[in-house]
């Protein structure tokens, strides 16, 4: 019983690591622009290849457990999580930035992957939709956090100590983040080799798969529609994530080490509150009905946020993230809901739609160089429609349970 509680609590550390260093991006975006000399395309090269990765390795990452266990997993994740990061922050060029956020975003995948079953052995079934929610709720405070320790390393009494304690002069100063992250870590690489991991006995819905099932799958529309929704979504969360910070800048002369920073930090931290709302509003309503009150919702703040007056958007733009919250949940809920089997490689190719973190950003860059950052900005409304649309044609063979719903039931 410790020994699971420990691992609960490692779990539970893993998921603010994989949270603290993925969300950084977006408050850094500026001044890497600014000291690389970087076109808005080149920018958005940067998430494209971090979450390239998640499309690269996802399903590879479910075999693996099944054939080597978890703890080699998280150890060959961090290891590659600690290259990526020592080798940008011993070597800050643009070049070796691209390659150095494929080989985070690797690791990070891959952790993504094992840490939800392992939750579950480690937990009890019977507690793992506590632990998951706790979970996102790390998740979020992480980062929110993360660009609080951004802008206290650029401007905070302690910057110079710390830049001072390093074994290499940082330049940009920024990339004394990466030499953190490094040192994070070694020392969870250190944690989870003493750490005594319990094997994970895959459900059935757990499990790969083989490649027939994946191809079945994909010939139904459904199933690549429900892909697209889940590449919607991580791409609207991304690419306001990632572009929240320049647009900020650009259109409202916002720095990016104080407000910026803390922008980016409230759309994170809303994230979470707005979890906690999901899940009360979902035991009230229907997944689709909130789904849509939610995307429209969502919609409107980022209009606020595009056209709104310089206050307006530095409240507008960390609303979104509460509106945005439960979409992924309500999504991926409705895919699994909508197939009676094989669960397990559709949660893999639903997995694989994270690639939209890498597409849109990098789209979004791309037409801000022709358009400008706002008018290119308006692929957020196409990838929120999308995600509202899927409220009216999904058709799940199974519905959310709610009060009502009970009640009816029971009579």
């Amino acid at each position: 019983m410790r020994n699971k509680a420990l691992v609960v609590g490692y779990i539970l550390v893993v998921w603010f690591v994989i949270s603290f260093v993925t969300n950084i991006i977006g408050p850094l975006m500026p001044l890497i622009i600014s000291d690389f000399h970087l076109s808005l395309t080149l920018a958005g090269f940067l998430p494209f290849s971090f979450f390239l990765a998640y499309g690269v390795v996802s399903i590879p990452a479910g075999i693996l457990i099944e054939r080597i266990g978890p703890k080699p997993v998280l150890l060959g994740a961090f290891a590659l999580n600690l290259a990526g990061a020592l080798a940008f922050s011993r070597f800050p060029t643009y070049g070796v930035a691209v390659g150095a956020l494929f080989v985070i975003g690797l690791g990070m995948a891959m952790l993504q992957v094992v840490i939800n079953p392992l939750m579950r052995v480690a937990g009890g079934e019977q507690h793992f939709a506590f632990y998951s929610v706790m979970g996102q709720l790390v998740f979020g405070l992480a980062s929110f956090v993360s660009p609080l320790v951004f802008a206290s390393l650029m401007t905070g009494p302690g910057a110079k100590a710390f830049l001072a304690a390093l074994p290499f002069h940082a330049h940009p100063q920024w990339v004394a983040l990466y030499w953190l992250f490094a040192v994070i870590f070694a020392a969870v690489i250190l944690v989870t080799l003493t750490m005594r991991i319990p094997p994970i006995e895959l459900k059935d819905e757990e499990k790969a798969g083989a490649l027939e099932t994946y191809l079945g799958l994909l010939k139904s529309p459904h199933v690549v529609l429900f892909f697209l929704g889940i590449a919607a979504y991580v791409g609207t969360e991304q690419s306001l994530a990632n572009w929240m910070s320049q647009f900020l800048a650009t259109y409202h002369g916002v720095s990016p080490t104080a407000e910026g920073a803390r922008s980016v930090g409230g759309f994170w931290g809303l994230m979470s509150v707005g979890c906690l709302i999901g899940l009360a509003a979902l035991k009230l309503f229907d997944a689709k009905a909130v789904l849509v009150a939610i995307s429209v919702l969502a919609i409107g703040c980022v209009a606020v946020a595009l056209f709104g007056s310089r206050e307006a958007s530095l409240i507008a733009f960390p609303t979104c993230g509460f509106f945005l919250s439960a979409m992924f949940s309500i999504v991926f809920s409705l895919a699994l809901n909508s197939v009676p089997r094989n669960h397990g490689a559709l949660s893999g190719i639903l997995c694989s739609g994270i690639l939209g973190g890498a597409v849109v950003p990098l789209l979004v860059g791309a037409l801000g160089e022709h358009i400008g950052l706002r008018a290119a900005m308006f692929a957020v409304f196409v990838t929120l429609g999308f995600i509202l649309s899927i409220g009216f044609w999904a058709r799940p063979l199974v519905r959310n349970e709610t009060i009502a719903w009970r009640k009816a039931k029971a009579a």
